[in-house]
């Protein structure tokens, strides 16, 4: 069990997160057929295909190194509104980041609320929206919370997993505000959002490598 994470957990979290992209890529190609143009899984499966193997030509030295490449490689090659939110995300991870060699709970909080806010501030969108950003919020807040408290990294990330999950389910009766979904009205309700469950595939895979 990890109180931080170095830039070569932060890749560990990366290799996890591509692998688990590419297990779910028919599941979210399925949820976004039913509410958007269909190519969630596919999209975010390329870029993180495209990550890994830049990660794999050499990894950076610091969790703020690795976001920038990941961020980077998504924006490059992800076309969508996938590419630009995760790719949004990672860089603005990399920027509260900076130059630091591990992130503890109280670094990590941070670094998740600058993505977290990166997301709201690319996609234009706000708490009950129906989108990624309620995961994301919901998650980065149970983090902030552990961390304020003096929960350790491993905790704090385990809260954050479990709040993504629990917002994902919160989520499927909500009508979408904001996204493609937004498009279909009141058919929106009952479907579970593609980037919130990818987004809580990440979440997951952070609180396993911290646990590892």
């Amino acid at each position: 069990m990890s109180e931080e994470l170095t830039g070569a957990d932060v890749a560990a979290v990366f290799h996890r997160y591509a692998k688990t992209v590419a297990e779910l890529k028919d599941l979210l190609t399925e949820l976004d057929t039913a509410v958007g143009d269909g190519d969630h899984g596919t999209n975010l499966d390329r870029g993180m295909r495209a990550a890994v193997e830049a990660l794999d030509a050499g990894t950076p030295g610091t969790p703020g190194a690795v976001f920038n490449l990941v961020g980077r490689r998504l924006v490059s090659t992800v076309g969508g509104a996938s590419g630009a939110l995760y790719g949004t995300a990672f860089l603005r991870a990399a920027g509260a980041a900076g130059d630091a060699t591990g992130l503890d709970a109280s670094r990590m909080a941070a670094v998740l609320r600058q993505a977290t806010d990166g997301i709201a501030a690319r996609g234009k969108c706000a708490a009950g929206d129906k989108t990624m950003y309620d995961v994301w919020s919901a998650a980065t807040e149970a983090v902030e919370s552990a961390a304020a408290g003096g929960t350790g990294l491993a905790a704090a990330l385990s809260a954050g997993a479990v709040a993504a999950a629990e917002t994902v389910r919160r989520m499927v009766p909500w009508q979408a505000r904001r996204g493609r979904a937004s498009y279909l009205g009141e058919r929106s309700v009952g479907h579970r959002d593609p980037g919130a469950v990818s987004s809580q595939a990440l979440f997951e895979c952070l609180a396993a490598q911290a646990a590892a």
